[in-house]
């Protein structure tokens, strides 16, 4: 993997962030709430933390059927495995790929393209479902009460916020639908507005709108969004029994509310793993529910590590068990033109008959 300024900058960002984290709170209080957690607790969490990652190749599985028929679950989990390690161990969010890149050594009837670009589907589930869910605790009167974000009461944002998700929602079933009007008004807006960028432009939303297709099949989208939603009840679950073992008292609508916190800071430029991000992004969240700092950062420490660590060497064994090296997944992701046109290839594959599995 080339080291470039976006690499660069996550390293900085998540160095920065860390130090954010830590600054407030002292390495012998971190130690010591660790030291008095609960370690049953904190291995039951780990446990169900790691059974989010077989719940999203399943997932998987049924967002890829128009392409390839029914998969097999064993290489999407393995492939589901591989690419979590290497967002673990590598930059630039090369997890992605390499994901995608595993499928296809197993399942070489599954193109690169179209494997890559289902992927795009995964990430607007994840968008919809976390949001939803953090709205949604936002509502529960766990929330603290009186507290106002932009000028609105919670009671009105999470509202305002619900009703952003079923907007979006319309607004892709729409897109879907009327595929050519969509495309045209890109066009022109673009071509008027940055004219030089307006190819570019066009080709990313036609992307976009070849990544949603899943839509037009009803039962698909609902069997997505059923396995989307558990995926995120149970990370959701494991992230409240951490709060158990660290002795912090909170509702289920906590983790609700800190996964959707934490959803949208992983989206920065970080180093591998979301080092800092994640600890900074959990100090933040538990603060709006009066959580002290120094449970907040030690809850976060002890679930990162230990979230980390299984799902990291299932991914290593994988890897080797498959012979693919890291510099294989490299060369994926400088195919550019692959990933350009990942979308529409996904698109145009997912209106054609299924081929049925061999």
């Amino acid at each position: 993997m080339r080291l470039n300024w976006k690499t660069a900058l996550g390293f900085v960002l998540s160095a920065l962030l860390l130090w954010l984290a830590l600054r407030a709170v002292s390495l012998g209080s971190v130690v010591d709430v660790l030291r008095a957690s609960n370690p049953w607790l904190f291995a039951l969490c780990t446990i169900v933390a790691t059974l989010i990652f077989p719940l999203r190749a399943r997932r998987w599985q049924t967002i890829l059927e128009p392409v390839a028929g029914r998969i097999p679950f064993g290489p999407l989990w393995r492939s589901t495995a591989i690419g979590m390690m290497v967002n673990n161990v590598i930059p630039a969010r090369a997890g992605e790929v390499a994901r995608a890149y595993a499928l296809t050594k197993e399942v070489p009837r599954v193109t690169f393209t179209a494997s890559l670009a289902s992927l795009a589907v995964d990430r607007i589930f994840d968008a919809i479902v976390l949001l939803a869910l953090m709205f949604g605790a936002m509502l529960s009167p766990a929330f603290p009460s009186g507290a106002r974000l932009a000028g609105l009461t919670i009671t009105q944002f999470a509202m305002s916020g619900i009703s952003a998700v079923i907007a979006l929602l319309v607004v892709c079933y729409l897109a879907v639908l009327m595929p050519t009007r969509v495309i045209g008004i890109v066009r022109t807006v673009a071509t008027r507005v940055l004219p030089r960028l307006a190819d570019r432009i066009v080709a990313f939303a036609d992307q976009a709108l070849g990544g949603l297709s899943v839509l037009k099949d009803a039962r698909r989208f609902l069997e997505v969004l059923f396995w989307a939603t558990l995926h995120w009840l149970v990370h959701a679950l494991a992230l409240w029994i951490g709060f158990k073992a660290v002795g912090m008292d909170a509702p289920f609508s906590v983790a609700l509310f800190l996964q959707g916190v934490l959803g949208f800071w992983v989206a920065v430029p970080s180093s591998p793993g979301f080092v800092g991000v994640f600890e900074y992004a959990a100090r933040i969240g538990l603060a709006v529910y009066g959580v002290p700092e120094n449970i907040a950062v030690s809850w976060a420490i002890g679930y990162h590590v230990l979230s980390f660590i299984p799902i990291t060497l299932m991914g290593v064994m994988y890897l080797a068990r498959l012979g693919i090296n890291l510099r294989d997944i490299g060369d994926a992701a400088e195919r550019k033109d692959d990933v350009k046109d990942a979308r529409a290839a996904f698109a145009a594959q997912t209106s054609a008959e299924p081929e049925q599995p061999v």
